[in-house]
């Protein structure tokens, strides 16, 4: 009996082979899409689900990708020839909210955003805030360790994730990590799968680390500055300062002019750069004016709004970076991250590569945590060379500062050439050996993050 008999004859109209979706499964919003075309997408609705599609492709030795909302910006849950799709996108329940413990135990498929309209009425809320909020999955978050615009203040995906439900390649129901505040026994399995990106097994449930609504008004500061090297040395001074606001958002002068054109706003000044700032609690309105000091000492136009809906129409033009870059062309959206002190270098090389290969390469960055998301702007659908020339050599440059690859999007596809660069012979080996202890037949999500044994 074939693999698809076999996942028909076990999970009947969960699995699906409308070819349609077929070829939507090939790509993430990356604009990458993997060679040939999937199996079958099995759409799971439960752990039994995911579990039985593990256990026939262990059979069979059938390669599995798991995937979420297809959000992803690297490549790794981009399906092939031959390989099943295991969706995880119908597993949305909330099986508990513990407001008094600060928990809520939730399946992979639920969105950001509908987990905080839930939590909302209890008074608690989950921190992680990807600008895909809205359309990205609390299970892709964790399989990619992912971040946003308020990791500066409130961490990222693993410092909000206490325990993980997970199945193996074999289709054994791990149960990872712990319900206390602390808990120290043994190695932290929880740590290793978050960001692993599918390569040791399926997370079918997470036990998340919550926080109490935070009291208080916002208050929203937008500071422009001549160039972008000056924005950057400013967002630096504000972290020196010893201020932590929520949000620290930079936008370059093409980014600016792009989302500006992009919304009907009138037009930046030429070469012009931003920084959006919003800080919350009890003390946001002094923190706010304390920004403020320090951005119009470093020659930033700053003002300080009060009002949380004109703050959330500020922060609109941040979270409109996206579609803007997608109405100039073909993007590839990178993400390097670099210690904060190092920005206005990173910029500086960047504005290097630019003149370089005669490019434009339109930048934000979380300027609260370092993290950069270079923008690569091109025709067509496959990347060109001199586009990756260009990218290998940010990557290079962002690793020699002191920095990363990745700050939030993982490694996938896009990235797995640098991966041994950034990490040396030896770990690098000794991650892959890890993964083959979860996986050793190499069906999960193969050839997406190590490049498979020659």
């Amino acid at each position: 009996m074939s693999v698809l008999a076999q996942l028909t004859a076990v999970l009947g109209d969960l699995v699906d082979t409308h070819p349609a979706a077929l070829e939507a499964a090939r790509a993430d919003s990356s604009g990458h899409a993997a060679t040939g075309r999937p199996l079958a997408i099995v759409h799971a609705e439960s752990v039994e689900h995911v579990q039985e599609t593990m256990r026939i492709a262990t059979a069979t030795r059938t390669p599995v990708v798991v995937r979420g909302a297809g959000t992803g910006l690297a490549g790794a849950a981009n399906a092939g020839d031959g390989e099943i799709v295991l969706s995880t996108l119908r597993m949305t329940a909330v099986r508990e909210v513990r407001a008094d413990d600060l928990l809520a135990v939730v399946e992979p498929g639920i969105l950001n955003a509908d987990l905080n309209r839930v939590l909302a009425p209890q008074g608690v809320w989950w921190a992680p805030d990807p600008a895909s909020r809205d359309i990205s999955t609390v299970g892709g978050n964790i399989a990619t360790g992912a971040g946003g615009l308020l990791c500066a203040k409130y961490g990222v995906v693993r410092d909000a994730v206490l325990g993980l439900d997970l199945v193996l390649a074999d289709g054994r129901l791990l149960h990872l990590g712990h319900r206390s505040v602390k808990g120290v026994t043994g190695l932290d399995l929880t740590s290793l799968v978050i960001g692993s990106e599918g390569t040791l097994g399926v997370v079918v449930g997470a036990t998340l680390k919550l926080r109490r609504l935070v009291p208080g008004t916002t208050c929203t500061l937008t500071a422009t500055f001549p160039d972008v090297r000056t924005a950057a040395t400013a967002s630096s001074a504000v972290t020196a300062a010893g201020i932590q606001p929520a949000i620290m958002e930079l936008m370059d002068s093409a980014s600016l002019a792009a989302v500006h054109a992009l919304l009907g706003l009138p037009a930046p000044a030429a070469g012009a750069a931003q920084l959006t700032i919003q800080t919350d609690g009890p003390a946001a309105g002094v923190e706010a004016e304390a920004i403020a000091d320090v951005l119009r000492a470093h020659r930033g136009l700053t003002t300080v709004t009060h009002d949380a809906d004109e703050g959330e129409r500020l922060l609109a033009i941040r979270r409109s970076m996206h579609p803007a870059m997608a109405s100039l062309g073909t993007t590839l959206i990178e993400d390097v991250s670099v210690p904060r002190s190092a920005m206005p270098a990173m910029f500086d090389e960047i504005a290097r590569i630019e003149q370089r290969f005669g490019i434009s390469i339109p930048t934000v960055a979380h300027a609260g945590d370092g993290n950069l998301h270079p923008n690569f702007i091109f025709e067509g659908p496959e990347t060109p060379p001199l586009i990756w020339e260009a990218a290998d050599e940010l990557f290079r440059a962002a690793i020699a500062l002191g920095g990363t690859l990745t700050g939030e999007h993982g490694i996938g596809t896009l990235k797995r050439r640098w991966l041994a660069d950034e990490l040396g012979a030896d770990q690098w080996e000794l991650q892959r050996q890890i993964a083959r202890v979860f996986d050793p037949l190499g069906i999960l999500n193969p050839g997406k993050v190590f490049v498979a044994d020659a």
